[in-house]
């Protein structure tokens, strides 16, 4: 191939890195690169930074270069890096095309955030990112129940480097027609709402999903991938069953606290510090009690 090809990578954990802070708001590097190791050597094979886990809309351009730059040094040639890019059409050119300099594999386009979206611009928009950088894999975010097979057959049909869809539309009967309509075995579907919804979208085509869980138990994650591979689902519930709370906790309130509590998992482990950027905010009381009950349920404590 022409490109860095991770259609077979992608068909696995794909982990979205927290962004952790320091005590004056600047991107902890330290604590960045040791969360990102401790991934990777948990047996996460794709890692995602500037993700919605990241943090990525309260992110600066030069600070998702630095978290990018830093998981790259990390993480390369160990596991497959995809760089979240997004914003107006030149800044995620302008990204896709840094994450290519910087040694990514990839890149994920954030679902454009636009009060009018037709199909057709969805396309366009799409198509000018993943023309823009041809060297890299290129993953589609897809949030918008209105985006159908139709248009991710065209965006395939035109950009070979479309190799993957993060399908994040919470509904497995809308995800498998679509699925179906692009052509099933086109492109690597990766069930895109974490743990909760993925032995749903694995019975109906997914073969990877995505985690922000892998943050603090990937060991947990990539044990909960490997039976869904394998087709052994009465284990894989078992283990949905055990992170169930964990995963019920970020999804509350439209998740509402999807980064707080995984930051809040992180700093209960002394691994970084709770704090998330507005419009996000911290855990009240209980819930940080709620999160501890859960790591020392599962030993971590």
């Amino acid at each position: 191939m022409a490109f860095d090809d991770l259609s077979e990578p992608l068909a696995s954990v794909v982990a979205i890195t927290v962004t952790p802070f320091d005590a004056d708001g600047a991107i902890d590097e330290k604590n960045y690169a040791a969360i990102v190791d401790r991934m990777v050597e948990g047996g996460v094979s794709v890692v995602t930074p500037n993700g919605n886990t990241s943090e990525f809309y309260t992110l600066s351009a030069a600070e998702t270069e630095r978290a990018l730059q830093i998981t790259v040094d990390v993480a390369g040639g160990r596991a497959a890096i995809v760089a979240g890019v997004g914003h107006d059409l030149g800044t995620a050119v302008a990204a896709a095309r840094f994450a290519d300099r910087a040694g990514a594999n990839g890149i994920m386009i954030h679902q454009p955030v636009h009060p009018y979206v037709s199909l057709d611009g969805w396309v366009d928009y799409h198509r000018t990112i993943a023309s823009a950088v041809p060297e890299l894999s290129v993953i589609l975010y897809v949030r918008n129940p209105r985006i159908g097979g139709a248009q991710i057959a065209s965006l395939v049909d035109d950009c070979p480097n479309v190799v993957g869809v993060k399908y994040a539309v919470p509904d497995p009967v809308r995800f498998a027609s679509v699925a179906r309509d692009a052509g099933l075995d086109r492109v690597t579907w990766v069930a895109g709402l974490a743990e909760l919804s993925a032995p749903g979208y694995f019975a109906v085509g997914a073969t990877g999903f995505t985690s922000g869980l892998a943050n603090v138990a990937p060991e947990l994650s990539v044990q909960f991938f490997r039976c869904l591979q394998a087709g052994e689902f009465g284990a894989a519930m078992e283990i949905w069953d055990f992170v169930r709370g964990f995963e019920e906790l970020r999804a509350l309130n439209e998740s509402a606290n999807n980064v707080s509590v995984v930051k809040e998992a992180l700093a209960q482990l002394g691994l970084c510090r709770r704090d998330v950027r507005p419009p996000a905010s911290l855990l009240s009381e209980a819930d940080r009690s709620a999160v501890g009950v859960l790591l020392n349920s599962w030993g971590l404590l």
